[in-house]
């Protein structure tokens, strides 16, 4: 998955199309991430014998699909490659202007 707990995203679809938000939580098995504070959904609690009911907003997945990474130099978003250089370590490269996705930013 090239979408890692921390990046920044724009979503591309769905309710919430054309807002940013920071990725909270990445779920690879199912392909989905948790962006915050978009994709508010509410869930109802039934009311127990010490607590009351209440109505609970939280953030729901999102299908990785429908979000892309923006990038840290130009801030538009962004398709995201993979670079081997012969240290050997992997890491993330923004595909329109060639800087890594990984901290420290670096142009490559």
């Amino acid at each position: 998955m090239k979408i890692k707990t921390g990046d920044t995203v724009l979503i591309i679809t769905g309710k919430d199309k054309g807002k940013k938000g920071r990725v909270m939580k990445v779920m690879p098995e199912s392909n989905k991430v948790i962006v915050e504070k978009q994709n508010i959904v509410t869930k109802h609690m039934k009311k127990g014998k010490d607590k009351p009911g209440q109505r609970i907003e939280k953030e729901a997945p999102i299908h990785a699909s429908n979000v892309m990474v923006i990038c840290p130099e130009s801030g538009k978003p962004t398709r995201v490659k993979y670079e081997v250089p012969k240290s050997g370590k992997k890491y993330r490269v923004s595909l329109k202007s060639g800087v890594s996705l990984e901290r420290p930013f670096v142009k490559s």
